[in-house]
């Protein structure tokens, strides 16, 4: 019985690659599987998942792996399976169907269609059996042949239905109306500069949770951009009770998920979410997407409190990206699995006799604690009881607002555990490189690397950005999606990828003075612009003109795991912008804030990466240019975090900023106006800490 088909190099998923031994006769996303559902007048199942999904996992070994049901399968259906994370414009277009169907979504999704790629119905997960309110995957194989077979007429109304509003969820035109947010005072509906951030903070505290921190209801996800529209948002009004309340929001929520199971306290690095309030249970899966953005909230949170847990925090997950997830090439895998052995969580949980050996087999005579006080001071501090708190083991954790670096008797056990952990099975490992997720993650690291100095992260940084050049970038100039290690890219890159390119060679630029950075990220941006830009309605759509054309074209312009699409886009362009005095590339940033009109205001958390960058964009960024070799002058650059700031030094560009500067001197500008030249550091921290927004009458 035919597998996966084999069409090296094309298809070489991690995901694709787990189904290669089922009885099920898969095959990839691709004409042959659409032709032979047309030629057999079958319905197609549609499965999408990604390696590291738990309940992915579940479902395939109950179903997948199931010859009786793959037998039902291969008789009446052509099958598809598809990595989300290969192709996102996919997992776009159907998730939409499933949330129309159901109310929600998430991954495994499982989706029916006609062979002409229209679904007409379709769920997630299903189980083996029927249980009360579920039915299970072999009912819902027979409910959906007995309508194919007997009731097509229903199948297909379902499917134009479903087209419909997958359409209308997808491409309907963002903008609610209304003047641009950018136009003059006396053109702007009303009237002067909107307060974007205070409304935005009134509904995410009605979020809020006070006790564990985290917005919402379990399952809670660590939502890094929301943690910065707070950290923002205190700074503007530090001192008042707002700024206050905006605090706590933030250093609350960084400060428990720092403490709960969803952080590797060994081994450094977060989950994925939390199934409870206290982030105490996560799913084990480790998404590379998750470390960036938590490296760059906790870094922001260390630049606005100081706080020692938090460059702790950060400091895990470098090491942890570095030490598992790095391949020899330079690039970062994707993910780690949930599982390992085929249990979730195993290679992360203890028990109180498997601390007591780990300590005792690594204790080291004449150590400063003894055997006994190592073991009580670690169980103690971690919580591990005999009970457990999941499945009869411990997760680890630790008191909140305890130090992440706990008593001196708990760090020696803590590296105990972490070499006693090293003998046991790792979860399985993502090894495909993604476009996307190595610019986020190299960009927060090169912001990282110039916050604290840090020569040795600001060097993996542009490993990253030197590997995606290398390896990502097709000889046809055109962008590529994914690459494995056997050293071929595949699949069209995704105005994503394009998005975090751009604000990846944007942070290295700045980072090392390099101007083949900043000459890069424009590069990046133009064919962005070209590829992925809508002439008619704004934004950019996910898929390029030059890419398979699916069912809908789609616009990613929700939050969700990550910023969307366009909210990057809009970021980077207006940063670019600022850096190379390139108008079009700000215009192009305004004109994506103002696709999406008033639902910034009606829905700012759902929009949260967007509503900041159109807060920075209102304001106008700041400009500094640092000539000649002043060190002194990048670190009080550097010192605090200025999102609203934009640094040049190093190697001379273009752009209008290096036009008649000095060596040795630092120059703020606004607005295309300058401060005096600032020899000394005291002299910038001065006009930076002075450089206000324009007033009301000026904007």
């Amino acid at each position: 019985m035919p597998l996966i088909r084999d069409v090296p190099p094309q298809e070489l998923s991690p995901y694709l690659r787990q189904h290669r031994g089922n009885p099920v006769d898969w095959y990839p996303w691709g004409d042959e599987a659409f032709e032979r559902a047309g030629k057999e007048n079958r319905p197609i199942f549609l499965s999408i998942g990604y390696s590291a999904c738990h309940w992915c996992h579940v479902m395939a070994h109950e179903s997948f792996e199931d010859p009786a049901t793959a037998a039902v399968l291969n008789s009446s259906f052509v099958s598809i399976k598809v990595d989300r994370e290969e192709r996102p414009d996919v997992d776009a277009v159907y998730m939409e169907a499933v949330q129309a169907i159901t109310g929600s979504g998430g991954w495994p999704m499982s989706m029916f269609l006609t062979p002409d790629r229209r679904p007409f119905f379709g769920g997630t997960y299903f189980p083996p059996d029927d249980r009360r309110g579920a039915p299970s995957f072999r009912t819902i194989l027979g409910a959906v042949t007995d309508v194919w077979d007997n009731r097509r007429e229903d199948a297909e109304q379902q499917a134009d239905e479903l087209s419909s509003a997958i359409a209308s969820r997808s491409v309907v035109r963002a903008s609610g109306g209304g003047s641009s947010l950018f136009a003059a005072p006396d053109e702007r509906s009303g009237g002067g500069r909107p307060d974007l951030l205070t409304p935005a903070m009134d509904e995410l505290s009605l979020r809020f949770d006070p006790e564990w921190g985290g917005f919402g209801a379990a399952p809670k996800f660590p939502q890094p951009t929301l943690v910065d529209m707070a950290l923002c948002h205190s700074v503007r009004h530090g001192g008042d009770p707002a700024g206050d309340r905006s605090a706590q929001m933030a250093t609350g929520t960084l400060d428990a998920m720092a403490a709960g199971g969803i952080h590797d306290h060994l081994g450094g690095g977060f989950a994925r979410y939390s199934t409870d309030r206290e982030w105490l249970v996560p799913h084990f899966e480790k998404m590379l997407y998750d470390q960036a953005g938590l490296l760059r909230a906790y870094l922001h949170g260390w630049q606005v409190t100081g706080s020692e847990n938090y460059r702790l925090a950060m400091e895990g997950i470098v090491d942890y990206v570095a030490r598992d997830l790095t391949v020899p090439a330079g690039g970062v895998c994707s993910a780690e699995d949930a599982d390992s052995e085929g249990v979730e969580g195993r290679f992360y949980v203890w028990s109180p006799s498997q601390i007591s050996r780990a300590v005792t087999e690594g204790h080291s005579t004449g150590a400063a604690w003894s055997i006994d006080e190592v073991t009580a001071g670690v169980t103690a501090w971690f919580g591990v009881t005999d009970g457990g708190n999941f499945e009869g083991t411990s997760i680890l954790r630790r008191p909140v607002g305890e130090p992440l670096g706990g008593p001196e008797a708990v760090e020696t056990g803590r590296t105990l555990l972490f070499e006693a952990r090293r003998s046991r099975v790792r979860p399985g490992l993502d090894d495909k490189v993604l476009t996307e997720w190595n610019a986020m993650y190299a960009s927060a690291l090169a912001e990282a690397a110039g916050a604290t100095g840090n020569s040795a992260w600001g060097d993996a940084a542009v490993a990253i950005g030197e590997f995606l050049l290398d390896n990502l970038l097709g000889a046809d100039g055109r962008w590529r999606r994914s690459w494995q290690q056997d050293g071929i890219a595949r699949h069209l890159a995704y105005a994503a990828d394009h998005a975090w390119l751009i604000d990846c060679f944007t942070r290295l630029g700045e980072l090392t003075g390099e101007a083949r950075w900043t000459d890069r990220a424009a590069s990046t941006a133009d064919a962005l612009l070209a590829l992925f830009g809508d002439e008619e309605q704004g934004g950019f759509f996910t898929t390029g003109h030059d890419a398979e054309a699916l069912i809908v074209r789609t616009k990613e312009i929700f939050d969700g795991a990550t910023p969307s699409a366009n909210a990057v886009a809009a970021l980077s362009l207006a940063r670019l912008g600022s850096l190379t005095g390139v108008a079009g590339y700000t215009e192009a940033a305004r004109r994506v804030v103002d696709m999406f009109g008033e639902l910034l205001t009606e829905h700012p958390t759902a929009f949260a990466h967007t509503l900041l960058t159109a807060d920075l964009l209102l304001d106008g960024f700041t400009e500094v240019v640092v000539a000649g070799d002043r060190p002194d002058l990048l670190e009080v650059v550097r010192d605090t975090w200025r999102p609203g700031v934009v640094l040049a030094w190093g190697e001379p560009t273009s752009s209008p900023l290096w036009l008649e500067r000095s060596a040795g001197r630092a120059y703020v500008c606004r607005n295309y106006a300058c401060r005096l030249p600032a020899a000394d550091a005291e002299t910038l921290g001065s006009q930076l800490a002075g450089m206000s927004p324009p007033s009301e009458d000026n904007r």
